[in-house]
């Protein structure tokens, strides 16, 4: 038995020792600081585990006022994104050790990393709605540095640019809880939401419309259309280990957030039929098929991995938008894939960019077999985003799908338009990933017909083990699902 105290322990850890890395002298040797890092980031995992099997605790770190209290809380949802985060961080950070060995500032690089870990860890544990803004706010501030991170003068736009859509999406939602707060009960989060229906009675439309503007708020985190222009700017101009969490872990703090708004906050029940349901699933189906057609017509690697992004997350969201708990499964299983595929993905591009200096599409012939081992990862991941098996992304889309045909409360050709688009988006990224795979290893002849020789550069088993262990756990959890699939019904029946 734990106690509440030991919140602190995976908050702390990364926090404190990001800190030493910036300002202890024996950190400036680029072993030492390597190892301590990857121990950090391994301890971060374990301390995260105890909390997972414990139950629910509640850690008050200061109070704003009797009515404004800052604390931290264990919940299922929070445990989940725990997870998925620290465990596909730590291995983006053992994968930079190579990626960035001719990196300037490296130090930099590792403070903002390591304490960035710390502040997501609250931000997955922050139970309240106060809480979870405060801490969402230091995760932007913190993330800026690793997008500017070269301090090219495309780094410090994208920089910019990610910063400004931030700040307008966290001000809404900060405008939100400031409109709110008289119909609320609480600024707790609780399951079925805290709104007390009484004061909203006759506000519903009032309502409504804040709760449309705080999903606007979190939406810009996670990519969705108005305010995704960011992603598909900050991805390539970052280091390839930062595009890897900003895409596999950074975006899913804007889907916990709504995850939140919709099921802890505001409520299912209050949203189910309404036109801001309509709204929200009407944004995240557009922003799946721009993501993925803008993705086709892209011809630099990681700016095409960033469109993937912006699509692949609002499938998460349109999960939750359904309200109902096949959808909501769906979309907690599309996390895991996502996070999983999406870091391997940017890891492998990584890889190639790193050992060859090849940035596009056109350019990858033969890479397959000058790279056999992250190409074999690459097309593995690139199989599991378009959702075939037996990787997770078919698993999450098929749960995906059935919630969309079950929904309940919204216009019926709602429950046939969402799985189209999916399946339409689903042929669009097949389109524009495995063509890289089949150039890769099916090269043909030169001009004067001979086999085309490719000499080998595979990267170190530094850059290699992260690849492997994220692609065989995406397989592993896609052959072996049912465990998350019970674990995330249940949870919906719960917030629901």
């Amino acid at each position: 038995m734990i106690g509440s105290w030991y919140l602190l322990v995976p908050v702390l850890l990364p926090i404190l020792s990001g800190l030493a890395v910036c300002f202890l002298k024996p950190f400036e040797d680029t072993k030492a600081r390597n190892r301590f890092t990857l121990c950090v980031l391994v301890l971060n995992v374990l301390a995260v585990l105890p909390v997972l099997f414990a139950k629910d605790m509640t850690l008050t770190l200061f109070t704003l006022s009797d009515t404004l209290p800052v604390f931290l809380h264990t919940d299922t949802a929070g445990k989940i994104f725990a997870a998925v985060m620290c465990f596909v961080w730590a291995a983006a950070g053992a994968y930079s050790f190579e990626y960035m060995a001719h990196e300037e500032n490296q130090r930099r690089y590792y403070t903002f990393y390591l304490v960035t870990l710390g502040v997501l860890m609250a931000l997955c544990f922050s139970g309240s709605i106060v809480t979870f803004y405060m801490f969402y706010e230091a995760m932007t501030l913190l993330t800026v540095p690793l997008v500017m991170h070269t301090m090219t003068k495309e780094a410090v736009a994208a920089g910019i640019k990610y910063l400004i859509y931030s700040v307008v999406g966290a001000s809404l939602v900060l405008l939100g809880v400031f409109l709110l707060s008289p119909y609320v009960t609480t600024f707790s989060f609780a399951a079925g939401g805290v709104l007390d229906m009484e004061k909203v009675a006759g506000h519903e439309s009032y309502v409504l419309t804040v709760a449309f503007l705080m999903l606007i708020g979190f939406g810009a985190k996670a990519g969705m259309f108005p305010l995704h222009g960011w992603l598909p700017t900050a991805h390539p101009a970052a280091p390839s280990p930062a595009s890897a969490v900003l895409s596999g872990v950074i975006t899913k703090a804007g889907v916990l957030g709504t995850l939140r708004l919709l099921y802890s906050f505001i409520g299912a029940d209050f949203l189910r039929g309404t036109w801001v349901q309509t709204a929200i699933m009407s944004l995240t189906l557009f922003t799946v098929f721009m993501g993925s057609l803008l993705a086709l017509r892209e011809g630099v690697l990681k700016k095409r991995l960033a469109w993937s992004s912006v699509s692949q997350v609002s499938y998460i969201l349109f999960g939750l938008s359904t309200l109902h708990p096949l959808g909501f499964a769906g979309a907690l299983l599309h996390v895991i894939a996502h996070s999983l595929i999406k870091d391997t993905l940017f890891m492998s591009a990584g890889a190639i960019i790193e050992k060859t200096g090849k940035t596009k599409v056109s350019e990858l012939d033969g890479i397959g077999k000058q790279m056999p081992v992250v190409m074999w990862c690459f097309t593995i991941a690139s199989i599991g985003l378009v959702g075939i098996p037996p990787c997770l992304g078919f698993i999450s889309k098929w749960y995906l799908a059935q919630g969309a045909l079950s929904m309940t409360g919204v216009a019926p050709f709602f429950s046939y338009l969402a799985p189209a688009v999916l399946l339409v988006s689903a042929l669009l990224t097949a389109a524009y990933l495995l063509p890289i795979s089949i150039h890769g290893f099916f090269t043909g002849k030169d001009a004067n017909g001979q086999v085309r020789v490719f000499s080998k550069c595979e990267p170190t088993y530094v850059m290699l083990i992260p690849l492997v262990l994220l692609t065989a756990l995406m397989v592993l959890l896609g052959i072996f699902p049912q465990g998350l699939t019970n674990l995330f019904t249940t949870l919906a029946g719960t917030l629901m």
